[in-house]
């Protein structure tokens, strides 16, 4: 495709997928990758070399004898999680001698809401069986539904006829776990799941289960990883699919959630969540570099009595949604949620709020950002969405905008809603950006973004006179 005519210096990789037997015409495609290009891996490394993938022989066939290696193939996600379903069933089984569960397998909370009440060890012993059963007949089903004469199925028949049947999965053993993720794992199958988000996600609950059965330090990586997944659910409270499994969402993000967790509340997660994942959107990050030296003295401790070192605004901000809940109608948050101005009596509720909860006054005073305790609240339980509409109705009324300015407009609305309050610099931000590079003066009118301007600043909360 690429031979003549064309100057892309970022360009590092030129892959080879047809024969060329032109000379002229193959040194004329090399040479799109020799093109110079200066601090494309970072500030002062330029561009030192570039990579060839030559699919077709071209280059035996002109007699070169490039410096070649041998690329490695990582496991497609598909085979990826067969194994790790497969690690879990041989996990639970070779800690059940006699095939009834036993420990460790994490400690049964005493209280979870999303799973009923608290139950007995043999209980507990029967889900993790019927877990474990589950996963086994998923497995055995994914089997006994490939070809048998599909050439890339064909080669392995014997053990696909092997796990088929349904004595062979009553106990999976070491050398069980290995002639399925060897020779069974990654084989087309007639069961097909197109949402690729969701099994990525079910690799990363399976990965925290096996991290758990093993007593493996690696569940805190996992942990962190589905915290954040539920964090970002949590800003698409809106969506119905999500509202619907918001108290599981909060409480996934508590620590009292993972202090005793258990093999079948991880399942509960993953079965509940793994559909709603693909609705979350991925924002790339841009590099920053930073090229200075380090002027700073030499370190001193400092005791900063009531609050911790290192406090995690993001932790505080979850536990803080979490102990507001309960307090959703109460006339205080109330009249948060809905810009009224505040009485004296309501910052003191919610001064109480706070420390019922367990927030010392030292700590919740350094918490508290410009605005205060309102603008701290209003930031976690976020603005009615009738009164961020209300707000622009002078604005609207008699108005004829385009269909950009009132998504736009929507835009800002959804914002207020989720986040309470809304800085007027973020205008010229993305996603506000997406509609013209200068944001919202390439909308609207100069005397609109003032109007706009305006609203925004009278939706920060305010104290009654």
């Amino acid at each position: 495709m690429l031979d003549t005519g064309i100057d892309v210096p970022e360009i590092v990789n030129l892959v080879f997928f047809k024969p060329v037997r032109s000379k002229t015409k193959f040194w004329q495609m090399i040479g799109r990758g020799t093109r110079l290009c200066p601090n494309l891996f970072g500030p002062g490394r330029d561009k030192e070399f570039f990579s060839i993938f030559d699919w077709c022989r071209n280059f035996e066939f002109f007699s070169q004898n490039p410096d070649v290696t041998e690329g490695a193939g990582a496991d497609s996600l598909a085979k990826r999680l067969f194994a790790a379903r497969v690690e879990v069933v041989g996990e639970v089984d070779g800690k059940r001698p006699d095939l009834a569960p036993a420990e460790p397998y994490g400690q049964l909370p005493t209280s979870v809401s999303h799973l009923g009440e608290p139950h007995s060890d043999a209980d507990r012993a029967a889900e993790i069986k019927k877990l474990r059963d589950d996963l086994a007949a998923e497995l055995r089903h994914e089997i006994a539904v490939m070809t048998p004469d599909n050439f890339l199925v064909r080669p392995h028949r014997r053990y696909v006829e092997k796990y088929s049947a349904g004595e062979a999965w009553t106990r999976i053993d070491a050398d069980a776990r290995h002639e399925l993720i060897e020779h069974i794992a990654g084989l087309p199958s007639a069961v097909v799941d197109d949402d690729l988000a969701a099994k990525q996600f079910d690799l990363v609950v399976f990965r925290a289960e096996l991290a758990l059965l093993r007593v493996d330090p690696a569940f805190q990586g996992v942990r962190t990883r589905i915290t954040e997944i539920a964090s970002l659910l949590e800003e698409l409270g809106d969506v119905p699919m999500v509202a619907a499994e918001m108290a599981l969402i909060l409480e996934i993000q508590t620590d009292e959630f993972w202090q005793d967790i258990t093999l079948p509340m991880l399942e509960t997660v993953r079965r509940r969540l793994r559909a709603l994942v693909k609705l979350i959107e991925y924002k790339k990050r841009n590099l920053l570099y930073s090229d200075f030296e380090d002027a700073t003295g030499a370190a001193a401790d400092i005791a900063v009595p009531g609050l911790a070192v290192g406090t995690d605004m993001e932790a505080f901000r979850r536990k803080a949604r979490v102990f507001l809940k309960p307090h959703e109608n109460h006339i205080a948050v109330l009249k948060v949620r809905r810009n009224e101005p505040l009485t004296p009596t309501d910052l003191k509720e919610l001064e109480r709020i706070f420390l019922a909860a367990g927030v010392d006054e030292t700590a919740l005073g350094t918490l508290q950002v410009d605005g205060g305790l309102p603008r701290l609240v209003r930031g976690l339980v976020g603005l009615d969405r009738e009164t961020a509409k209300h707000a622009f109705a002078e604005f609207l009324d008699g108005r004829r905008l385009t269909a950009d300015q009132l998504e736009f407009l929507d835009l800002i609305i959804d914002h207020l809603t989720a986040r309470g309050v809304m800085n007027p610099e973020l205008l010229y931000e993305p996603p506000f950006t997406d509609f013209n590079r200068n944001g919202v003066e390439g909308v609207f009118e100069p005397a609109d973004v003032v109007h706009l301007v305006r609203i925004l600043r009278d939706m920060e909360p305010r104290s009654a006179a």
